[in-house]
């Protein structure tokens, strides 16, 4: 799984278990690779290049995913216990309202390396029947993490699952890690640890009103965002005004919480008190948690961060996951989520 916040490349070598419908997981083994400064500025930049380009990097990209694969297996000592790879790869372009998105990390490249099966291409067919091809986690969120009522990913961009009583919905909320850590950069950082430069920032009002007026948040769910939607989302208003960078980092962090409380006002719950699980990048900025457990107080819902494992390495579970469910030819998009036609089963198999 590889992220927009462009942070590395995540590997987990999972064990999934389904007993009569119910699934439970261990994350064996797991790592972050950061990437280095010319993959970041290629994947940064691949939806500007011509296709010639494209399609160079799509397969390169490819080759690079199947050799940090062997060296993860060859690390971990997983040789012949690997059943099978499922690559969701890195988004360049998602224009579902077009009837397309484009994950690059050619499978082929991976299977032809690792000499294994491997599922990518995962959002293509959702987005062929006219769905949004995003958010695709809830699967996970559904058969996983069943017990908790809303479930929010803070990576570069922010995602929300909420469980309701026959259905699950999920949609992006809002720009989030993406923003920070471009912020972070004007000060030398890759990121605002912990949220401490937010902390003693100050919030801006007029920025935040126009953070929050973006005609995305009037739209109704189901719903996502592409990299450059979310930029041009908060961008404008932050980089472009001669604020400081601890005061920007602050309304940014105040917009993500209130955007979140929004999602959340939306799909009402109706218990004494609800629950919602905080994973991504976004669950060790410290400050940012709080600020949302702040905005949740009131509509009685705890936020629950938990094991580093999971905050880190949720999203790579769920593609295991997601991998598991076409192998056996099941169900793993929803179409409640993505607005699609029909739930249907999603992901290209290469037989290595």
């Amino acid at each position: 799984m590889s992220g927009s916040s462009l942070d590395g490349l995540d590997i987990a070598y999972v064990q999934l278990e389904e007993v009569r419908g119910q699934w439970s997981y261990t994350i064996l083994h797991a790592d972050c690779l950061p990437y280095t400064e010319s993959w970041v500025s290629d994947l940064r930049r691949a939806a500007d290049v011509n296709v010639s380009d494209f399609l160079k990097l799509n397969t390169r990209y490819g080759k690079y995913l199947g050799e940090q694969v062997n060296k993860f297996i060859a690390r971990f000592d997983l040789g012949h216990k690997v059943h099978f790879i499922a690559s969701h790869g890195h988004t360049v372009f998602h224009e579902p309202e077009n009837s397309t998105t484009c994950q690059i990390g050619d499978g082929a490249a991976i299977a032809a390396i690792v000499q294994l099966p491997v599922i990518s291409d995962l959002r293509s067919m959702d987005v062929a029947l006219g769905g949004q091809g995003a958010p695709i986690v809830p699967i996970g969120d559904q058969l996983l993490f069943a017990g908790y009522d809303y479930l929010l990913n803070i990576g570069g961009i922010a995602n929300i699952t909420v469980h309701g009583n026959d259905s699950v919905l999920a949609f992006d909320v809002c720009p989030a890690n993406q923003v920070l850590n471009t912020l972070a950069m004007k000060e030398g950082k890759k990121m605002d640890e912990g949220g401490s430069m937010a902390a003693h920032g100050t919030l801006l009002p007029e920025v935040l009103d126009g953070l929050n007026d973006a005609p995305y948040y009037k739209q109704p769910a189901p719903k996502s965002l592409s990299n450059d939607a979310a930029r041009d989302i908060a961008f404008p208003h932050l980089l472009e005004s001669g604020h400081s960078t601890y005061d920007l980092l602050h309304t940014m962090v105040e917009h993500i919480a209130m955007q979140v409380a929004a999602g959340v006002a939306q799909y009402p719950h109706d218990k004494e008190q609800a629950t919602l699980l905080i994973t991504g990048g976004g669950a060790f900025n410290s400050f940012l948690v709080m600020q949302i457990e702040r905005v949740l107080a009131p509509y009685h819902v705890a936020v629950v961060v938990p094991e580093p494992d999971v905050v880190k390495y949720k999203e790579a579970l769920v593609m295991a996951l997601i991998g598991t469910l076409r192998w056996r030819e099941e169900v793993n998009v929803l179409s409640s989520v993505t607005g699609a036609s029909r739930d249907s089963v999603g992901g290209a198999l290469w037989l290595g």
